[in-house]
């Protein structure tokens, strides 16, 4: 299953693919691309080969996440989406999702051997192998975001891109300056941040715009589960390369995912500031380390964080990954008038409610969502096939990036210890990505191991940056 945990779990899809013994965690993939050539299509066409209602569509990262997004583009409003390609650096991942698909959706899936790519150049050849106005899904770790990104608009075909899109500053300036290159040439980029289209969270929206809950005042949000993956990396990488390893645990490097708050916690921290209506202006964290096993990874095992808005409006967020300890999960809200809830128990559905006091009590309810919900990871399907079809603009590609600079900025201000901004955010040169499009099979790896096998790791108080002390 994607790791959003817990998404979906009653759907038959998303019980084939568990069934099918596809990886919990999502795919793993590199890249190896050269500067952006000019541009080789001028916009995407209207019109689709043959004049067929089909878009072909290529899955680039084929492990739980990328087959998730492959079911929900299929669902989408019109039948409208074939498989044709598929890429990865694990040749495994592409054969589980290859086998799942055809048993159970043989009308949808045209992958002959010729578009199976493996390698750290796969995601290339699966977006040559695609007519202009195709879409790419990026369902890999979001280090090689840009990277895919800059190809894909080189080419001519629209995007669908697993949140987050960035991981810190110079990674969501790239994504925003392409996301412009992506318009000029009438493109459609859909992110993966599928409460925005929730049509219960934007109804939620709407009332609280129009005064039922007050003035809003204060948010508070939770994400503590057990982990849904292993975080302790031993044996290490034994028979691969360390490259391959660390690409393969990607929710333990920071390079590679910006850790497990940046993948894990984006929705939440985007669902507040779909309410708020604004991006926060700072952000104070908190965090510590525990002992979880043999060799540790680079992430924090609790994270607190402050995020406060320019009107003065605070959310404190709070994730833990341990075992054995109280989970909680959800988004909730205070206004003048009354609490109410965004969402609970899980992404989908949301449950959300507004209550007529702070006291969020049955007999308290001011209004709640009606049930059952519309999917949101199919509603937002819905919206980038309808936008590509009229030939509307749609961009999620700025939004995306500054989601995910949000989020980053808590992760940061825990690792460093000290607040930050979302402008000292963006502007902060530490590059965790830097270098990724020239991976090869024969590249180190980012982050390299100490001798007693120690991974670098935040220390806060003491580093200006997440992994080092300079300034």
């Amino acid at each position: 299953m994607c790791p959003d945990w817990p998404r979906d779990s009653a759907s038959t899809r998303r019980s084939f693919l568990a069934a099918g013994g596809i990886a919990a965690s999502a795919a793993a993939f590199a890249a190896d691309v050269d500067p952006p050539a000019e541009a080789t299509t001028p916009s995407a066409p209207a019109v689709h080969p043959g004049g067929s209602d089909e878009i072909h569509a290529a899955l680039i990262g084929c492990g739980g996440r990328g087959g998730s997004a492959i079911l929900d583009a299929f669902d989408a409003r019109g039948g409208r989406v074939k498989l044709t390609g598929m890429a990865d650096v694990f040749p495994e991942r592409i054969a589980t999702v290859k086998r799942v698909l055809e048993e159970q959706f043989q009308d949808r899936t045209d992958v002959p051997d010729d578009r199976m790519f493996i390698g750290f150049d796969a995601y290339r050849q699966a977006i040559d192998a695609l007519p202009p106005g195709g879409i790419a899904i990026f369902a890999t770790p979001p280090a090689f975001r840009a990277a895919h990104f800059a190809h894909a608009i080189d080419r001519g075909v629209h995007v669908f891109m697993e949140k987050p899109v960035s991981i810190d500053g110079p990674s969501t300036k790239r994504i925003i300056e392409l996301a412009a290159k992506a318009d000029a040439k009438r493109l459609k980029v859909a992110v993966g941040l599928m409460c925005r289209h929730c049509d219960r969270r934007r109804e939620l929206v709407a009332r609280l715009h129009d005064g039922e809950a007050g003035e809003l005042i204060a948010f508070r949000g939770y994400r503590s589960h057990t982990p849904p993956h292993n975080l302790d990396l031993a044996p290490g990488p034994e028979e691969m390369s360390e490259l391959m390893w660390q690409i393969k645990r990607f929710h333990n490097f920071l390079w590679a995912s910006g850790g497990v708050f940046s993948d894990y916690c984006i929705h939440h921290i985007d669902e507040v500031c779909m309410m708020m209506g604004e991006w926060p202006i700072t952000a104070d964290g908190a965090g510590g380390r525990h002992y979880k096993g043999h060799i540790t990874d680079q992430n924090f095992d609790v994270y607190s964080v402050e995020y406060t808005f320019a009107g003065g409006q605070k959310f404190i967020y709070e994730s833990r990954l341990m075992n054995n300890c109280r989970q909680h999960f959800g988004v909730y809200g205070q206004g003048s008038k009354g609490a109410f809830t965004i969402s609970t128990s899980g992404h989908s559905p949301a449950k959300s409610t507004i209550y007529r006091s702070q006291r969020m009590a049955k007999d308290s309810i001011l209004w709640t969502a009606e049930q059952p919900e519309p999917n949101p990871y199919r509603r937002e399907w819905d919206h980038f096939i309808e936008a590509i079809v009229a030939d509307e603009p749609y961009n999620e590609a700025v939004r995306g990036a500054e989601a995910s600079l949000v989020t980053a900025m808590g992760r940061f201000s825990a690792h460093v210890g000290r607040p930050i901004t979302f402008q000292e955010m963006l502007d902060c040169p530490e590059d965790l990505t830097a270098g990724v499009e020239h991976l090869t099979l024969e590249s180190p790896a980012p982050v390299v191991a100490d001798e007693e096998g120690r991974y670098p790791v935040p220390n806060p108080g003491r580093y200006a940056f997440e992994l080092r002390g300079d300034t």
